[in-house]
């Protein structure tokens, strides 16, 4: 009889989940090299191949596919033990892992967790930087903020706030080619985008601008490397307003009315929300981002 190590499996299934290495070692706290080791050792254990390799990540061989039915169902089985124990605990010390967007965490959490530190010096504070979907279920992160309402079962979530997007350019841009005139117009100028992420043309289409990737004369699925192009003075791109007013050096080009909305949710597992410490962080977090977003200051 074949005995697989969990930790290899655990591993598998963080890879399969997330797509790719990269992914899945920014949601688990690991490196690039610890699960691609733990892949190749549990392919040589069952002597077959589970991921195919491509340009973008890995998918799942039919082998993989077949595994990830057996060991899906033995993670989910895990984290929901690691839940009920974590659940009884009375601490107030320990780590709280948090989960947001790459440009919330860059642009909006860092002074609201610096508040939270100073608050509860004795939590410690783990930020997962990443635009993937994280699976509160799956222990990935404690507490997520996300701009889309969780409907994951088990999960609680709180709607704090709305975030309200405009154009923006630099004014070494503006110099260069002009103001837009009216919205319509943006589709004359250079505009930063994202590449595979479609949030950039599904909002564009919303406004009745249809349009393809092709419409970004530069592309990164990197919100916040797009962001620092468009500081660059490369060329027109969108952010929150809250982020973008708070850079002297640009100009809203799209008008004094939003583009578009994201709404604000605190999400965490029901069973981790009656951990003490969990509970401190999120209602903090709740309260504090709150003010952030009726304040309109980052």
């Amino acid at each position: 009889m074949r005995h697989l190590d969990w930790s290899h499996l655990h591993s598998f299934v963080a890879v399969a989940e997330h797509g790719s290495l990269s992914a899945a070692a920014r949601a688990h706290n690991s490196s690039q090299p610890t699960l691609s080791r733990h892949i190749a050792l549990l392919e040589q254990s069952l002597s077959a191949r589970l991921f195919n390799r491509t340009k973008t990540g890995v998918t799942l061989t039919d082998k993989g596919h077949a595994l990830m039915v057996h060991a899906g169902e033995m993670a989910d089985a895990a984290a929901r033990l690691s839940i009920l124990s974590e659940g009884g605990e009375n601490t107030m010390t320990g780590t709280v892992r948090i989960t947001a967007s790459q440009i919330v965490a860059t642009y909006i959490l860092p002074p609201v967790l610096t508040e939270l530190h100073q608050r509860h010096p004795n939590i410690e504070i783990e930020l997962v930087a990443s635009d993937d979907t994280n699976n509160l279920l799956r222990r990935e992160a404690d507490i997520a903020v996300r701009m889309y309402r969780p409907t994951q079962k088990d999960v609680i979530a709180k709607h704090i706030g709305t975030l309200e997007m405009g154009a923006y350019a630099s004014r070494d841009y503006i110099a260069r080619r002009g103001m837009l005139g009216a919205l319509e117009n943006i589709l004359a100028h250079d505009l930063v985008g994202y590449d595979n992420n479609t949030m950039i043309i599904d909002g564009m289409a919303a406004m009745g601008m249809h349009v393809d990737r092709a419409a970004f004369k530069f592309r990164s699925d990197d919100q916040v490397v797009c962001w620092q192009m468009v500081r660059a003075g490369f060329g027109i791109g969108f952010n929150q307003n809250l982020i973008a007013q708070s850079e002297a050096d640009l100009v809203c080009v799209s008008g004094p009315s939003p583009v578009g909305e994201l709404p604000v949710w605190l999400a965490a597992h029901s069973e981790l929300r009656q951990t003490p410490r969990i509970r401190k962080v999120y209602d903090a977090l709740g309260e504090m981002l709150g003010r952030k977003l009726s304040s309109g200051q980052v």
